[in-house]
């Protein structure tokens, strides 16, 4: 079977396979971006977005993610500053991860501050990164040491700005209210999360989608250092994609990937003392589809 569903391809690949009959199922995700032409990868990248509205008007994805900011900068007061302390922590994160595109390169505050200008407010070390990857996960009807608890996937209108408020995305909010009902716990539970921050704001936003603080609160997170990997709730040990790279249809199953590996205990510097549950959240478009799958470590 093959599943297309933009980025949240490998996300809804692995729901559908969780809700499968099947005693073992196999989930491949795989992407080949850095090979082809940029003019062609942003067409197909296009394609995931609204035809009359957006592409015809060249609104692409860091154009949409940048009105998305804009709003909510306007409504909630957070800045630049607090977009690039996510990219700082992301980047800090796939420092130590071999699997990461910025794996062993330190990146600094002051460079994401003075990186240029993609699509304000927007710089580019705001933006992730097309890459080259495939992941894998075998799901099983057999016992074994992880156990996928809850899994949850909505989509709603493809376009930001046919929503009632651009500042939140409902697919993320109805699909993490099915997976917590079904694992049966609540946000502040979790000890691990792997967001999809293809921008950073949809990292900040989707802390309030996904209840881990009140609406137009995200930017205080950020700031008291509670997504660090080191944090109350560290978000994107793996660097997320803004570090460790978006090769889009394999993205979903990488956050799989690493949450498995935290709760094996096999990822050396970023390992985290608390590993029992852990969230995947996994995107597609500007937020039109979102698969939310919790995992626990039994």
């Amino acid at each position: 079977i093959r599943v297309t569903a933009a980025c949240s391809g490998g996300g809804a690949a692995f729901w559908d396979a969780v809700h499968s009959d099947k005693r073992n199922v196999l989930v491949l995700g795989i992407e080949k971006l850095s090979s082809a032409l940029t003019k062609y990868v942003t067409y197909n990248f296009m394609m995931a977005g609204e035809r009359v509205y957006e592409q015809q008007e060249g609104l692409n994805f860091p154009a949409q993610n940048a009105l998305i900011a804009q709003q909510y900068m306007m409504k909630y007061g957070a800045s630049q500053k607090d977009l690039a302390l996510i990219s700082l922590k992301n980047h800090e994160n796939a420092y130590h991860n071999p699997k990461a595109r910025f794996y062993g390169k330190k990146v600094t505050l002051d460079m994401i501050k003075n990186s240029p200008i993609v699509a304000s407010p927007l710089r580019l070390f705001d933006c992730s990164i097309s890459v080259n990857g495939a992941a894998t996960t075998i799901i099983s009807k057999e016992p074994t040491d992880i156990e996928i608890v809850g899994s949850g996937m909505c989509t709603t209108s493809l376009s930001p700005i046919e929503r009632e408020d651009m500042t939140s995305m409902n697919a993320t909010i109805k699909a993490a209210k099915i997976s917590y009902e079904q694992a049966g716990i609540k946000p502040k539970q979790l000890d691990i999360a792997e967001l999809h921050d293809a921008f950073t704001p949809l990292e900040l936003i989707s802390y309030e989608d996904l209840g881990f603080c009140g609406k137009g609160k995200g930017s205080k997170l950020i700031r008291e250092g509670a997504t660090e990997i080191n944090g109350k709730l560290p978000v994107n040990t793996s660097g997320g994609l803004k570090a460790k790279g978006h090769p889009v249809s394999a993205t979903g199953v990488s956050q799989i990937y690493e949450i498995v590996n935290q709760m094996r205990g096999r990822c050396g510097k970023r390992q985290l003392d608390r590993n029992k549950i852990g969230l995947a959240h996994n995107v597609g478009g500007a937020g039109s589809t979102a698969t939310i799958n919790i995992l626990k470590n039994v």
